[in-house]
């Protein structure tokens, strides 16, 4: 996931585990550091990346704050298409008739 663009909304990071979040948060720290190394030696061409980093930063610790207050729940699972589970059991019936007809 890149930090500081589209692939960081709530949303996203709501189905991230705290673990993950955590890897995510450290990665955007050490580009908020470069981008400010950057910006102060005068090499930064893009500003406004400082702040969509903070923001990101600022979105990651509201959703651990808010699960360390039980506001919002813990990671949620992907939401498996229907289409996806009749395919998922086909294949176990399938696989499981197979192993009846071996013995």
């Amino acid at each position: 996931m890149a930090v500081g663009s589209k692939d960081l909304t709530a949303e996203k990071l709501d189905q991230l585990d705290n673990e993950r979040l955590f890897e995510e948060l450290k990665k955007a720290k050490e580009e908020l550091f470069n981008l400010r190394f950057q910006s102060a030696t005068g090499q930064l061409e893009s500003h406004g990346r400082l702040r969509a980093v903070k923001k990101d930063i600022a979105r990651i610790y509201t959703i651990l704050r808010e699960r360390e207050l039980g506001i919002r729940a813990e990671a949620v699972p992907a939401v498996v298409d229907a289409k996806d589970e009749k395919k998922a059991s086909k294949k176990a019936e399938a696989a499981e008739s197979a192993e009846e007809d071996a013995k």
